[in-house]
């Protein structure tokens, strides 16, 4: 229920308590890190952040760029993990939407706002990730309304959305066909002889076996949520052929042995020969 991300946060403002005169060759001034803690930033913060820091290797990785018209550009490169809400219930066919929220912790809307640039979002269109597919980040506004302690309050906030559809292709090859595979197996035990107790009978429980260690591994890297999802439906249908193979021999064992005592016990016959008449006499035991 959460995903992490690697990003540059890059904000502009004018503070007109900045200006200077511009002087020749001088476009900008670049400040060093002890010197911008002398100059106001504004106090964003991210709401679903569980844990991030500011990269400091070899120095923080901050910068700050002062024009002489006071306009501001303050970056700093950030590497955090956030929480998302995640619905499972198609999992593992599922697409998720996670946000990435920014607002003043401090400042009302009285006094800051914060809006998107014209080109909010930058990022590398070939970017690959080991479980998902990227199908596109969207940007609004979302000031939201807080109650303090006298009435209610107005702050500024802006949200992302990143959308995500999960790639198949590893619980492809590592769920789906072995199960598959394993629900094959079980069925092998049709062909072999109802007499063959030993191999169906191992052949029933190893494959019953593998599929309830499948499904475990399978659900061990999911949260624990309350609603069925769509990779436990499978497991359990899965399991369900694998057990009913097991469950079609015991009953089909117990119909041969039904079998074997009703049928008529064979007669034993016994065959003497007299020389003398040159006959035959057959004499029968039950």
């Amino acid at each position: 229920m959460d995903f992490s991300v690697s990003m540059f946060i890059r904000q502009r403002w004018t503070d007109i308590r900045l200006k200077y005169n511009n002087t020749v060759g001088v476009s900008r001034l670049e400040l060093d890190t002890k010197v911008m803690q002398n100059v106001w930033v504004p106090d964003m913060f991210i709401t679903n952040e569980k844990k991030a820091d500011i990269h400091q290797v070899t120095a923080p990785n901050m910068l700050m760029h002062i024009h002489p018209d006071g306009n501001i550009l303050y970056s700093m490169r950030i590497t955090g993990t956030f929480s998302c809400e995640m619905n499972l219930q198609k999992y593992p066919l599922d697409k998720q939407i996670c946000s990435l929220g920014l607002e003043s912790y401090a400042y009302t809307t009285d006094n800051l706002v914060y809006r998107w640039h014209d080109d909010p979002i930058v990022y590398d269109k070939d970017m690959s990730l080991p479980q998902f597919q990227l199908d596109g980040i969207t940007t609004y506004s979302c000031d939201k309304v807080y109650h303090g302690i006298i009435d209610k309050q107005k702050y500024t906030c802006l949200k992302m959305d990143i959308a995500l559809t999960r790639n198949v292709g590893y619980h492809l090859t590592q769920i789906y066909i072995p199960s598959c595979l394993i629900v094959i197996l079980s069925w092998v035990s049709f062909w072999i002889s109802v007499d063959a107790t030993p191999a169906r009978i191992s052949i029933g429980i190893l494959t019953v076996l593998t599929m309830t260690t499948q499904s475990s591994g399978a659900r061990e890297s999911l949260p624990k949520v309350s609603y069925v999802k769509a990779i436990d439906v499978w497991m359990a249908v899965c399991l369900l052929f694998v057990f009913g193979a097991l469950i079609e021999f015991a009953f089909v064992n117990v119909l041969s042995r039904v079998e074997r005592r009703r049928k008529p016990p064979r007669s034993k016959q016994t065959i003497e020969y007299n020389e003398h008449t040159n006959t035959k006499t057959v004499s029968s035991k039950f």
